[in-house]
């Protein structure tokens, strides 16, 4: 990527629509909402048993999502300390405090300023959350 570009990164689930999952503007780089969804579409922290039932674990996609977030970054030679902002979405509040441990595991105050809402769903029932950053990574 040079000072403008979009990529669909090598490795990583197939955006559900035609959208990049990086996008260069300039010194910034916007990272589309990223869910837990891995490569082979099954979903981190998403078990279901042989009756049905899902069993959903928001720290295990958090996670995942950060994960996520981080490789595609790393893709444009970028990492999780050039995040300057973070917008995440989660479907059920209650699941704010496991949301919150995690995401402490990777930023702290010191990290990006970051805007938490909850939204009615997401693009799959099993998803828990969703999250979008910018990073500021200027062009060498």
């Amino acid at each position: 990527m040079n000072t403008t570009g979009s990529k669909v990164v090598e490795g990583k689930a197939k955006p559900r629509g035609k959208y990049p999952h990086i996008k260069r503007a300039g010194d910034f780089l916007f990272v589309s909402g990223t869910s837990s969804r891995r490569a082979d579409d099954t979903i981190a922290g998403a078990e279901v048993d042989e009756f049905g039932t899902a069993r959903l674990d928001i720290r295990a996609q958090t996670h995942a999502v950060l994960d996520n977030i981080r490789d595609i970054l790393r893709s444009a030679d970028s990492e999780l300390e050039d995040v300057v902002e973070i917008t995440s979405y989660l479907v059920n509040m209650n699941d704010f405090a496991g949301y919150n441990e995690v995401y402490g595991e990777y930023f702290g105050y010191d990290g990006p300023a970051r805007t938490t809402v909850a939204v009615r769903q997401l693009p799959h029932p099993h998803l828990l959350i969703e999250i979008r950053a910018l990073a500021y990574k200027p062009v060498k």
